[in-house]
């Protein structure tokens, strides 16, 4: 049966939120904080962040559950609330949303390791973790799992496996490209091109194409790898670009690309084939906003 998410993009493109990290940095997250477990210990201020998006015209809310995974919160000695926290950010995504017709995307954010033969982690070990994530998202009732920022395909491969085997509605997969300076076109950390990313993710029968963040990629870098992916696939594609280039100023990390900037791109973005459009890290909801203005000027064009 076709996703609820699924049957709305074919009635026109969805936007959706923005950054979580940066915006929890903002309310007093400290860095390296473990902005996930304020799911519990400081929940008002994650559903303060959700509904100014929401206010902003964000369609969708991505869950407050990048580094939701055990293995990454037992970085912050958090891996025994693993379930709780996942469980409260559905729960907050669905709050927030209040009565507006909206959808919540669990999110699954890389492990944050290497996995053997290369590294460290055993590969069964991120299977467990990845598929205890995935459960508990859609347990609490989400409308899509999104695997992101994703720079190898064996780790996406988990994390897809593991939607599946959770019963996710719709899987959406997001890697992370850098701009190859030297070499022109795109990569993710781990050497996959988007052509070959898009393929890949065909195979494994995901229903939407996703990319996200990356160094060096900015709207028109996110439109050319748009194009690329639909030049594989004519399957929805969801893009979520960075506000510009992260620069540090004063021992703190800022994005300078404004929310006319953003929205200026969303025309480009959904004529090359994205059908689910947002924002990642440094954007805010007056760049979703931006976003929405753009989205609904092209509908009454």
């Amino acid at each position: 049966m076709e996703s609820a998410l699924l049957r709305a993009l074919t009635r026109g493109p969805l936007l959706s939120d923005g950054a979580m990290g940066t915006e929890l940095q903002r309310a007093g997250l400290k860095p390296g904080g473990c902005g996930e477990a304020w799911n519990l210990d400081r929940r008002e201020h994650v559903l303060t962040i959700q509904r100014a998006y929401v206010d902003a015209g964000a369609d969708c809310l991505v869950t407050n559950t990048f580094g939701g995974s055990a293995i990454m919160l037992e970085r912050h000695g958090e891996e025994g609330r693993a379930r709780a926290i996942n469980t409260a950010a559905v729960e907050i995504a669905r709050e927030a949303g209040g009565h507006k017709q909206g959808f919540v995307l669990g999110d699954i954010g890389p492990f944050g390791g290497v996995m053997e033969p290369f590294g460290d982690i055993p590969a069964a070990r991120v299977v467990e973790a990845f598929g205890s994530q995935a459960e508990a998202l859609c347990r609490a009732g989400v409308d899509a799992i999104l695997i992101e920022t994703q720079t190898s395909l064996e780790e996406l491969a988990i994390g897809i496996d593991a939607a599946r085997a959770a019963g996710a509605p719709c899987v959406i997969a997001s890697l992370a490209f850098d701009a190859l300076v030297e070499a022109g076109g795109f990569a993710t950390m781990m050497g996959v091109h988007p052509e070959v990313a898009a393929a890949f993710l065909v195979e494994r029968d995901v229903e939407v194409l996703a990319l996200n963040c990356g160094t060096g990629v900015d709207i028109d870098s996110a439109v050319e790898i748009v194009r690329t992916y639909r030049e594989v696939d004519p399957r929805p594609i969801m893009v979520q670009p960075n506000a510009g280039q992260p620069e540090l100023e004063n021992l703190q990390t800022v994005y300078r690309q404004t929310p006319e900037e953003m929205g200026g791109g969303v025309a480009r973005l959904i004529s090359a084939g994205a059908g689910i459009v947002g924002g990642c890290c440094g954007s805010t909801p007056e760049h979703i906003r931006a976003m929405r203005d753009a989205l609904d000027a092209l509908a009454q064009s």
